[in-house]
């Protein structure tokens, strides 16, 4: 099953965006993520709606956040993508009957809620700003 990577693409892209003074196009973005700037409109739009970037026709327009990185969390990008579950139990449906299945089920339910609730508060607490601050420093050691 392929992993859906568009957290870590779009927080490495709105990371470059804050370092960068806030603004790139969708061509640039494209090009950054190795991708078509159809895929990427569709996906700053989603960002868009959430109020994590807005966008700005004509000559010399694109995508321009409307945070800075010290107030935008992963969970904002997060949430700005996918307003379901991070998480989500397989659950079995085959024998709905079955106490043994629907115990397994509940067991799995609540297991993935709990870390569910955790994963959510972590990355609430993770600002851009830190991620930031973390690649320049690792790009001045070197």
């Amino acid at each position: 099953m392929k992993r859906d990577g568009r957290l870590a693409r779009m927080i490495h892209v709105l990371i470059h965006m804050g370092l960068l003074g806030g603004r790139e196009t969708s061509e640039t973005i494209a090009r950054m993520l190795n991708t078509n700037p159809v895929v990427v409109r569709r996906t700053m739009g989603a960002l868009k709606r959430r109020g994590v970037v807005d966008s700005e026709g004509g000559r010399g327009g694109g995508w321009v956040l409307l945070r800075p990185l010290d107030e935008l969390t992963m969970l904002d990008v997060q949430s700005g993508l996918d307003e379901g579950q991070l998480l989500a139990a397989g659950v079995s449906e085959d024998h709905p009957s079955c106490p043994v299945e629907r115990a397994t089920n509940a067991a799995l339910v609540e297991a993935f809620g709990r870390a569910e609730l955790t994963l959510r508060e972590e990355l609430a607490r993770l600002k851009l700003s830190t991620i930031a601050e973390r690649a320049v420093a690792a790009a001045n050691a070197r």
